[in-house]
């Protein structure tokens, strides 16, 4: 054996495997910083995703400023990649083209521009709640159309009023059954059905939870609201001059949290800062966030002092200043 020839191969695969290690060491440690990077560009996103509800144009589009097919460009324009319809926004467009052309119409606008449908926001179909069994029924049958076609547009739910009688027994029992039959017509089309703390008992969660529970039905849910906690009103009408609000809105809003599949962000009033002066949103994302709720927030302003579009704005961005105080 030639030993010079032997050692000097020996030596040249001992550099090779030297400069060999050294760079996978150097390869390995950039893609830890790229790990690391991504990492924390993940950290810095908020755990709920942003959606656009209608009714926070809602002054426009009753004044006729805005087309209410309009909304998804909107809502694009204002940042947003996904939309909650109300369908009592187009309470003369259902009228004067019929229900399926007003949902074929929201399912092209909202294709061209982009943005998801998460739910349908339901006014126009009666009361699910209501204590006279036939009007109930009829409510239940006027709302699969609204199933069908939130369905059609790959939503996940729709919102429903559970406003009711005025006797919290009779409200128990009637609601139970109304939610119940359209949540078992809603489960053939994989669609969800959630009521609202939308006024008089639905604004009550000590009652409106255990009839949730009660239901027992995967796809009937909440969808917890940062306002609404009127549970008695001056008058026998599911509008006007709150009487009676529920104590604790936050204690209320955690409970909603446990059966919720969608959230409002309500909001009325900004200070100089930013901050709204009458909700304390760093406590409901708070709450949100220990639920373990990861779906979509809707950002929705309802006052006059902002135009409306500026008010959305704002509402968004507190959103997101007040998920980053979670970090």
């Amino acid at each position: 054996m030639n030993f010079d020839l032997y050692k000097k191969k020996t030596i040249a695969v001992f550099v090779l495997s030297l400069f060999l290690f050294s760079f996978s060491c150097k390869e390995g440690k950039k893609d830890i910083a790229k790990e690391e990077v991504i990492e924390q560009e993940v950290s810095n996103e908020p755990f709920f995703k942003l959606s656009l509800a209608q009714w926070s144009l809602h002054r426009e589009i009753e004044t006729g400023e805005l087309n209410p097919f309009d909304f998804p460009k909107v809502a694009k324009e204002l940042g947003f990649d996904a939309v909650e319809w109300v369908d009592q926004l187009y309470a003369k467009e259902i009228d004067s083209m019929g229900f399926d052309a007003v949902i074929e119409r929201w399912k092209e606008e909202s294709e061209k521009h982009g943005v998801k449908n998460v739910l349908i926001m339901v006014d126009r179909a009666g009361d699910l709640s209501h204590f006279d069994a036939q009007k109930r029924n009829e409510a239940v049958e006027k709302h699969k159309k609204y199933v069908d076609a939130a369905a059609y547009l790959g939503c996940h739910a729709i919102r429903v009023n559970t406003f009711g009688s005025f006797d919290s027994d009779q409200w128990v029992e009637a609601t139970i059954d109304g939610l119940k039959t359209l949540s078992e017509y809603a489960a053939t089309k994989n669609i969800s059905v959630l009521a609202e703390n939308h006024g008089w008992y639905s604004s009550d969660p000590r009652l409106l939870i255990p009839v949730i529970e009660k239901i027992n039905m995967a796809n009937c849910g909440t969808l917890a609201d940062f306002g609404n906690w009127c549970i008695k009103r001056t008058k026998n009408e599911n509008w006007g001059d709150c009487a009676e609000e529920y104590p604790d809105k936050y204690e209320g809003f955690e409970r909603l949290m446990t059966k919720a599949q969608a959230v409002s962000a309500k909001a009325y009033e900004f200070d100089d800062k930013g901050n709204e002066t009458t909700l304390d949103f760093e406590k409901f994302i708070k709450l949100i966030s220990n639920s373990g709720y990861k779906g979509y927030i809707s950002v929705e302003y309802e006052n006059e002092t902002l135009n409306e579009k500026e008010g959305i704005l704002a509402t968004k961005a507190l959103l997101l200043r007040a998920a980053k105080g979670l970090n």
